[in-house]
């Protein structure tokens, strides 16, 4: 299933029950509007030495930031504050000022996902 991040505003919350109707019936080519979720997939880079995060689904508000969702995956591996994190999509390191939906709208899979590794190296050709 997925882990349901609630928006800074102007998204309802999708019910645990319809998460896995909308993971299968989302089109694909757009975000689900009335939810204004965006499905993203996050894997940890193979062979970084970072711990392994516990959800690997997210649905995603479309109006946080790149850097509102990296605060996010450090929070869930409880990664402290000294310690890096960099997040790749598609082995490139994203704008951190960029919202989710913009990175979605730039770098979705054709099977409507979004797929986010992590690291805490700073590793390019992983």
């Amino acid at each position: 299933t997925f882990l349901f991040l609630p928006s800074t505003h102007c998204c309802k919350p999708v019910p645990a029950s319809d998460l896995l109707t909308l993971s299968v019936h989302t089109n694909p080519k757009k975000p689900d509007l009335h939810t204004c979720t965006l499905q993203v997939i996050v894997e940890k880079v193979s062979g970084s030495q970072i711990v392994d995060i516990d959800k690997r689904k997210y649905l995603v508000p479309s109006d946080i930031t790149v850097a509102q969702f990296m605060w996010i995956i450090r929070k869930r591996i409880q990664l402290p504050s000294e310690k890096a994190i960099f997040l790749f999509v598609d082995k490139t390191v994203p704008q951190s000022s960029l919202t989710m939906g913009q990175l979605y709208e730039k770098e979705k899979d054709e099977d409507g996902f979004l797929y986010v590794a992590y690291s805490g190296e700073n590793t390019f050709g992983f």
